[in-house]
Formats: structure tokens, C-alpha cells, sequence
């Protein structure tokens, strides 16, 4: 059993490693491998470490004392179809996937966010990401698409958006 919680400084560590590690599994084959091998634990730790003591909509799940996986988000830093929130990041470990962990966490955030004031989300996520599926699956519908460059690449970012956050959080598991 898992359970959901704000997270707070001392949880950069994990939360590093956990992005690092989700980027390197997500994106292999789709993001190039110097990028991936070029991601480096000591920075992401020292950017989550100032995240996390500056902002508070930050979620970890934990297992047996471990985190297993994170979510962040907050106001909509690009616009999308009348989104006013957005999810900036969600990682699980790798074997912490497919358990309805990501699920839990999205809902959860959706939560926060609605008890904030918040109507709607929108996440982006590159179009050749496996999680476009578990996000239509959770009633995300495709609002956009942009052109990014990640390692001298041009990937294709897309954009999905729940137009009430109150489907994610009444009814997350389609």
C-alpha cells in the first residue's frame, strides 16, 4: 500500500533521483542518449531542493518509508484552451508504474488545486511519451501541440487538458 503526502525539503534527494531516473526510462529512444547520460543528479537535487522551499503544491507517494514517485504543479505557465492550471511533472520508479500510483497522484493534485481555486488543468508531455494514453485514459482530451528542442533535437510536445477538475477527482479511473 502506498500513501500520498505534501512534500517537504528533505525529500529533494529522492525526488532527484526519481526524475532523473523517469527521464532516462521515459525518453530512451526518443530523447537522444547524450541528453539523457548528460542529466545530472547533483543539479536536479539542488533545483528541487529551492522548489520545494519555495513552493507548496509538491506531492510524493511513499511506500515503506521509500518514495515512489512525485507529481508538481500549479498555475498554467503556457496557455492552453482555457486552462488555468497545469501539471508541471509526475515520475513514478519504474516499478512503482502501472499500479494506479500516477492515477492517485493526479487526483490528488487536482484536489489541492480545486481547493485553491482552480477550474481546469493541462499537462505537456511529448507526443511520442507513452503516458498520452494513461492521460486520454483519465479523460484528458488533446488541445495543442508545439515544437521543443531537447539535446539539438525538435521533438513534438502535446498538449492535453481536463476542462473540470472535479472529473479527475470524483471519478480518476475511467
Amino acid at each position: 500500500m502506498f500513501s500520498i503526502r505534501a512534500a517537504n525539503p528533505e525529500d529533494a534527494s529522492a525526488i532527484a533521483k526519481i526524475h532523473v531516473e523517469g527521464w532516462r526510462t521515459t525518453y530512451q529512444g526518443i530523447v537522444p542518449d547524450s541528453y539523457l547520460a548528460s542529466l545530472n543528479l547533483d543539479e536536479r537535487r539542488t533545483r528541487w531542493s529551492a522548489a520545494l522551499k519555495s513552493r507548496g503544491r509538491v506531492l510524493v507517494a511513499e511506500q515503506n518509508a521509500e518514495l515512489i514517485g512525485f507529481i508538481d504543479g500549479g498555475p498554467v505557465r503556457k496557455p492552453v484552451e482555457a486552462c488555468d492550471a497545469e501539471v508541471y511533472a509526475i515520475y513514478l520508479d519504474v516499478m512503482a508504474r502501472r499500479q494506479g500510483i500516477g492515477t492517485a497522484l493526479l487526483s490528488e493534485l487536482a484536489r489541492n488545486l480545486k481547493k485553491e481555486g482552480f477550474e481546469s488543468m493541462a499537462v505537456w508531455v511529448l507526443e511520442a511519451n507513452a503516458a498520452t494514453r494513461f492521460y486520454e485514459r483519465l479523460g484528458a482530451s488533446l488541445a495543442g501541440s508545439m515544437q521543443i528542442e531537447i539535446g539539438g533535437v525538435l521533438l513534438t510536445a502535446v498538449a492535453y487538458r481536463w476542462p473540470n477538475l472535479g472529473s479527475l477527482i470524483a471519478n480518476p479511473a475511467r
